[in-house]
């Protein structure tokens, strides 16, 4: 099964919100709130000053830090893309402190973020934002044909912006959004070498604990603590649940006792 990608050349992005407005439409989404946030950035002092467009989205990393602390399984790697099934979030909150990126939000005590459009790309359909970019900013397609665009796309920006780059493709662990930046990754708001909190993965070999020379006996005490932590969530959701029932329930008993 191909490992698919979005491209995101921001050198052709011209902030026209476009996207947004196709993904809020697409995905049905609650008033007020998007899976992409665009704005237009500005560095330096006048006269010698530069802009562009941070399109901002779930950049779908291969190692996803909000799949590797998410204790029910609501976030998943599928074809290269990160999905998500709301029946099993319960709105603890790990991914949104996890990601490097700063993605995912809580909403309505759930999880909210991009998943792909995974409804029309199943179905043989390309995703919203891509199908109504009217720059050919963003692409969808086989990770391979995406990286090699974007590597294309590079060489072509070097005359007018020495510094373009590919990134996502194999560095930073890899994304699923490979994007083309005309500028350092620092100078469009994005880090260089992002470093993911994983709770959930502390006792891997190449976990951050593991790579900070931590003892073993300390790896498997924060594995053990990440562990009670999730527990711990998952016991608070349930005592919420268990406590809205029984609300209703005295609710509805009021009510017919005064009938």
């Amino acid at each position: 099964m191909a490992t698919k990608a979005f491209l995101l050349d921001i050198a052709r992005c011209i902030g026209c919100q476009a996207c947004v407005v196709a993904c809020k439409t697409g995905n049905e989404l609650p008033e007020g709130k998007q899976y992409i946030r665009i704005t237009e950035q500005t560095s330096g002092t006048f006269p010698n000053m530069a802009s562009w467009i941070d399109n901002h989205r779930c950049y779908h990393c291969t190692k996803a830090a909000c799949v590797g602390v998410c204790p029910t399984g609501a976030l998943y790697k599928h074809e290269g893309m990160t999905r998500f099934d709301y029946d099993k979030c319960i709105g603890c909150g790990y991914c949104r402190d996890a990601c490097p990126y700063g993605v995912p939000r809580v909403v309505n005590h759930h999880s909210f973020k991009c998943d792909g459009c995974a409804a029309v790309t199943d179905a043989g359909g390309r995703p919203w934002c891509v199908a109504t970019c009217p720059t050919g900013a963003l692409q969808y397609g086989d990770r391979g044909d995406i990286l090699a665009e974007a590597q294309s796309r590079v060489e072509a920006l070097k005359d007018r912006y020495p510094e373009a780059m590919v990134y996502g493709g194999d560095d930073v662990d890899g994304l699923g959004v490979i994007l083309v930046l005309p500028n350092t990754p620092e100078t469009l708001n994005l880090p260089s070498s992002p470093k993911p909190l994983l709770v959930g993965d502390a006792w891997r070999s190449d976990s951050p604990l593991a790579e900070s020379g931590i003892g073993g006996l300390s790896v498997l005490f924060a594995a053990v603590a990440g562990v009670i932590a999730r527990r711990n969530h998952v016991r608070e959701a349930i005592q919420r649940e268990t406590a809205k029932r029984v609300a209703a329930a005295d609710a509805d008993g009021n009510n017919g006792a005064g009938a």
